[in-house]
């Protein structure tokens, strides 16, 4: 007889877990991107420099551990320099290209 097994039971999922290498990181973040979802952004942003390490996210970005923490909560808007600050202590850069339009 098997056991049914019941969702509690389950481990909980942590994606920071699984950024390990720079190209898993660049696939996930450009995932997030095409969501075009501002908050999600953010969120990835924190799950990556979970990641990575927030104190030494916090340290290459010149932001306080505390403020890293602030600004890539789930609700908060951080401004658009403080996510290149952020990008740039990471390794990691924006690109844009062309999209069709329909």
């Amino acid at each position: 007889m098997t056991k049914k097994m019941n969702v509690a039971d389950l481990p909980e999922f942590d994606m920071a877990e699984h950024l390990d290498s720079d190209l898993a990181i660049a696939e996930y973040l450009s995932i997030v991107l095409e969501e075009n979802d501002p908050a999600e952004l953010t969120h990835a942003l924190g799950t990556i420099a979970r990641a990575r390490g927030m104190t030494e996210v916090a340290r290459a970005s010149g932001l306080t551990r505390e403020a890293l923490y602030k600004a890539l909560r789930p609700t908060s808007q951080p401004r658009f320099d403080t996510i290149m600050k952020v990008l740039q202590a990471m390794g990691l850069q924006f690109s844009v290209q062309a999209v069709k339009q329909s």
